[in-house]
């Protein structure tokens, strides 16, 4: 499976384009830090990924660096956040304003990053009296207004799992056609719309795994 860009219409490997925003994000601290270029292996120790495929994901955007030089870092920079389209301004709604949906809605890193928060949305009647990052609480009644107001193609679901079903069927039926979803549910969407899943509690189990071999390989050490 490859995504599709509107502007390059060139094809790029899903695993690929997983990979681009974390090396938006090396790039961004390399920029901060004052680094004008660098090479494939710094970036790639940067990333947390090895050189070879880091240089071979760059090669789907046309980018190969300058023998010798490396890349420069405000451009690549610009050219990834322009191939995975984070040079514009995405609306996004949150519903599920609970104790994640209030980490969320103040989470700098979305405005930096190319997101701006434009609904909290609620279906608890008690939350409509808060204001949460400088934005009213909205009931979730609100949400095909707000969608079509702001042409809303983002959603975040932070709601128990009981309710993301729902919620994500509103949110596809409104016109919403991406989500991320942090409720502990695996959500049924048509095809044509896309789901990002994050579950904190699977990534806690697989450190506790990777804890628990690491203490297995102690004991086997030490008795050895």
């Amino acid at each position: 499976m490859s995504a599709r860009t509107p502007d390059t219409a060139r094809d790029i490997p899903e695993a690929t384009v997983a990979r681009l925003p974390v090396y938006l994000r090396a790039l961004i601290v390399l920029a901060d830090a004052g680094t004008a270029t660098c090479s494939s292996e710094e970036l790639a120790a940067a990333a947390g990924v090895n050189s070879a495929k880091l240089r071979k994901d760059l090669s789907y955007l046309g980018s190969y660096g300058t023998r010798g030089v490396g890349y420069d870092v405000e451009y690549l920079r610009y050219q990834i956040a322009r191939e995975i389209g984070v040079t514009q301004d995405w609306p996004v709604v949150i519903v599920g304003i609970g104790n994640l949906g209030h980490a969320l809605a103040n989470y700098s890193g979305f405005r930096s990053r190319g997101f701006r928060v434009v609904a909290l949305l609620d279906a608890d009647p008690a939350r409509h009296e808060e204001v949460v990052a400088g934005l009213d609480v909205r009931s979730f009644d609100d949400l095909e207004g707000i969608v079509e107001e702001h042409d809303v193609s983002i959603g975040v679901i932070a709601t128990p799992a009981v309710a993301a079903q729902d919620v994500a069927d509103r949110m596809v039926a409104a016109g919403i056609t991406s989500v991320l979803n942090f409720a502990p549910i695996v959500l049924s969407v048509p095809e044509g719309v896309d789901v990002r899943k994050v579950d904190l509690s699977i990534e806690l189990q697989i450190l506790a795994y990777h804890e628990q071999r690491k203490a297995v390989t102690a004991r086997a050490e030490d008795a050895s």
